[in-house]
């Protein structure tokens, strides 16, 4: 039997993903997000969702670009305190310690101890509700080489990223394989 939750936003996993931006005087702001994920392979892209309310969204409506940083599981209390303040009056990263780098690619911020980044070009906006879409364009992907194999292919368990569990307000994380991918159910192929 299965217990009704009604019609929540509950979705396993969730990705705790750092949204970088600039503000109008150039001040470095980080938000951490849940609700996204990649969107599309052919251009690659990936959509956050953020309120309207939010410092972060005034900045993406100015900027048009940003960044997307994975935190790992080090990192809890920084990427938790990124989303329990807001950067129109706090400056995340004095508080954190953590470093804000300046893209190559885009006029955006990323986290330098993190070790996944993306760097995004907004291509669409759609208001969905309590929250807003931002799909932005993967312009490039940087890994710290610390997290790659020796054919320099990433590693998920040395990136360790962090998940989060929206029923319990928890995080989590991930990384023991138990399957391969467009292979496992090749098994049940006749």
């Amino acid at each position: 039997m299965r217990q009704s939750f009604g019609a929540r936003p509950i979705a396993y996993p969730l990705p705790v993903l750092v949204v970088g931006t600039y503000d109008h005087e150039g001040k470095p702001n980080a938000m951490l997000a849940s609700w996204g994920g990649l969107c599309s392979s052919d251009p690659p892209a990936i959509a956050v969702s953020i309120r309207s309310s939010r410092y972060t969204y005034r900045n993406l409506m100015e900027k048009r670009e940003f960044t997307v940083s994975i935190p790992s599981e080090g990192f809890i209390t920084e990427a938790d305190f990124f989303g329990i303040t807001s950067g129109t009056d706090t400056d995340k990263f004095a508080t954190t310690g953590l470093t804000p780098i300046r893209s190559t690619l885009v006029d955006a911020p990323f986290v330098k101890e993190f070790p996944v980044v993306l760097e995004c070009r907004l291509t669409q906006k759609v208001d969905v509700g309590s929250h807003v879409l931002f799909i932005g364009q993967i312009m490039d992907v940087k890994i710290d080489e610390s997290v790659l194999d020796a054919d320099g292919k990433p590693v998920l368990k040395k990136i360790n990223p962090l998940g989060f569990d929206v029923v319990n307000s928890e995080y989590y994380t991930m990384g023991t394989v138990t399957g391969k991918a467009f292979s496992s159910g090749k098994k049940l192929l006749k």
